[in-house]
């Protein structure tokens, strides 16, 4: 069976530095934090009180405030990215065609804030005062299921939860329903909002937040430095229209990047923790390049994980000398979460938003805060900001809790 080729014809982005993919990407090229202090709990005996918060950010725009006070805000974000979406793309859901555009999307944590608010009802004033909408606004499902009632979308509709993994996975997972046949069109990325009591809470528990910079937010997400103290949690929605070239083609839409390759795997190894040699990253990079039938020297951007951990950026830079070698070196690496934390499983959706836009401009952005490089992790991490590369190919990656981790691989579009 002859595989169908396959472009990115739609983006969009809601993020803790604009509202769209337009703000969004000018606040990446421009060196800009979307760090600051919490305003949406009272972080008084936390400690960390910095995230990257989303603000200014109304439902109401794309959903009717009646259908909006039954969503939690992660299916806000994606239902608002998602008519961003369609609006950027031009795409045209029909009768005729809806039951060959599909929804896939990427959710780690889901309805975290619902589950907190009806939790503290029930133990206040009992069983009573949970809400009928409790149980349907906090299943992760239910923001491609939303994301279909609002665009008439009647093809393959799921969520894939593999923590920070999660949007990356769904748009491998989209990317293969095109390439398969099986549909035309497919709305992709992923949507997170965990800025919480208990989410803040959970991951300063596991060490794993950044607790040092709380005086300096914008200098606390820092990938690949010496100085990193953990990641900065943020919140967001960054999607895809993937679409089969032959449809792209015939209504003349604005093709950003071809998809071309998808690869995973899991390190097997520790509930939390990358394994440290890299081996698992590396495997699912290299899944990618094979998927593509790409050599490794033909890489020339990579679009990092660098969470600001020690642990993962010390195994993901191994994993990239473990696939590309000596041309490891040569390769133009960024990491956007130094600019918007951490989206946990939204972060594979804008990540890979910001790698199409790569693309489409040639602008490679840079990774900020990377002031005193850590001796280990020693390759081209953009420290001097954005530049004009003109890549040919980025390479996307995420990994996640359970070991489990994905790359995609996106191509400049060529006729």
């Amino acid at each position: 069976m002859t595989r169908k080729r396959v472009v990115v014809t739609g983006i969009s982005a809601i993020t803790p530095l604009g509202l769209d993919v337009e703000s969004t990407w000018e606040g990446i090229l421009a060196g800009k934090s979307g760090i600051k202090k919490i305003t949406s709990f009272d972080t008084t005996g936390f400690d960390t009180d910095i995230a990257g918060e989303i603000t200014d950010f109304n439902p109401d725009t794309y959903i009717q405030p009646k259908q909006s006070k039954r969503m939690d805000r992660f299916t806000q974000l994606s239902v608002c990215a998602a008519m961003q979406l369609i609006e950027n793309s031009g795409y045209t859901i029909t009768a005729e065609n809806a039951d060959r555009v599909g929804v896939i999307l990427g959710v780690g944590l889901g309805g975290l804030a619902t589950i907190e608010v009806f939790h503290s009802k029930l133990v206040e004033a009992g069983p009573s005062r949970v809400s009928p909408f409790y149980i349907p606004m906090l299943i992760s499902n239910i923001a491609p299921g939303q994301i279909a009632i609002a665009v008439g979308a009647k093809g393959p509709n799921y969520v894939l939860t593999s923590a920070c993994a999660s949007a990356t996975h769904s748009i491998g997972s989209a990317y293969t329903e095109i390439v398969m046949g099986r549909c035309d069109a497919m709305i992709t990325g992923g949507a997170e909002s965990t800025i919480t009591p208990m989410g803040i809470s959970g991951f300063t528990s596991m060490k794993a937040l950044c607790t040092k910079y709380n005086d300096s937010p914008e200098k606390a997400s820092r990938p690949f430095d010496a100085e990193r103290g953990g990641f900065v949690m943020g919140e967001g929605a960054g999607m895809l229209l993937l679409e089969s070239l032959d449809s792209a083609l015939a209504r003349g839409a604005h093709i950003y990047a071809e998809v071309v390759g998808f690869g995973a795997s899991d390190d097997a190894n520790h509930m939390v923790a990358p394994l440290e040699t890299g081996e698992g990253m590396a495997l699912a990079m290299k899944r990618a390049l094979q998927d593509a039938q790409v050599d490794p020297n033909e890489i020339d951007s990579i679009n990092a994980h660098g969470t600001s951990t020690h642990a993962n950026d010390e195994a993901e830079t191994k994993a990239i000398k473990q696939v590309f070698g000596d041309h490891a070196k040569n390769i133009a690496i960024c990491s956007n979460k130094s600019q918007l934390g951490h989206l946990l499983g939204a972060a594979g959706g804008v990540e890979s938003v910001l790698s199409v836009l790569t693309l489409d401009t040639g602008m490679v952005p840079g990774t900020i805060n990377l002031e005193n490089p850590d001796p280990v992790c020693d390759l081209n991490y953009m420290p001097d900001g954005p530049k004009k590369l003109d890549p040919k190919y980025v390479l996307c990656s995420n990994f996640g809790f359970g070991g489990t981790n994905a790359s995609m691989l996106y191509k400049r579009y060529e006729a």
